[in-house]
């Protein structure tokens, strides 16, 4: 499994199925949206080729070998432009040298955006739930709307929470993945149970971005 099964016709079907199947259980509103990465990093491929830069200029100053000191910038400049390339080219590199805290804020804030931007914030009874998955800082981030009380979830809606998140790490699994957004049902069926006439208002196929 990895991440390009997310981005298959197939995988949207998928997930389509697997929004409906919990929708009809409970009158909340299921919003999945796939996203390659929700920060650009610039930031981390310069760090990248400014730390491989200082290492090549300490090797030509300090190496007991004989260097022409005509050609030290250009090996500088050369090693800069290797170092940021890797990390722009290398998503796990690039991923390894940027900060947790910057991963984690980059999606959260693409994923308060990405609600408002796909509507689940306009539903009639407020009961959207935007699940975001974020593949290139391999997160996810649940945003449920205010009608989703969090005491009323329960500890099951942690669990599936979790399971979303384990889903994503490391190397993504959409098999798991389908089955930790299944596990959403119990838990908002609770919150908010299904009625006659519920309207389903925003698709259950997921966004692809």
């Amino acid at each position: 499994m990895s991440a390009v099964d997310f981005f298959v016709p197939e995988a949207r079907k998928r997930v389509g199925d697997a929004v409906e199947a919990v929708e009809r259980e409970t009158a909340a509103e299921v919003v999945v949206t796939v996203r390659k990465r929700s920060g650009h990093y610039r930031q981390t491929d310069l760090y990248a080729g400014s730390a491989l830069a200082l290492a090549a200029l300490v090797f030509l100053l300090f190496d007991p070998h004989p260097f022409e000191i005509e050609w030290m910038p250009v090996n500088v400049i050369v090693a800069f432009v290797v170092g940021a390339g890797a990390s722009l080219e290398i998503a796990s590199l690039r991923r390894l040298l940027t900060s947790r805290r910057l991963l984690r804020e980059s999606v959260l804030t693409a994923a308060r955006a990405a609600f408002y931007e796909l509507g689940v914030a306009k539903t009639t009874r407020r009961g959207g739930v935007l699940v975001f998955v974020s593949m290139f800082e391999q997160r996810v981030e649940v945003v449920p709307d205010i009608a989703v009380k969090a005491e009323t979830l329960g500890t099951e809606w942690n669990a599936s929470v979790a399971a979303l998140q384990a889903s994503i790490e490391g190397s993504p699994d959409f098999e798991r993945f389908l089955t930790a957004l299944g596990s959403l049902k119990t838990p908002l069926s609770r919150a908010l149970p299904h009625h006659d006439g519920d309207a389903n208002e925003l698709a259950n196929e997921p966004v692809m971005a």
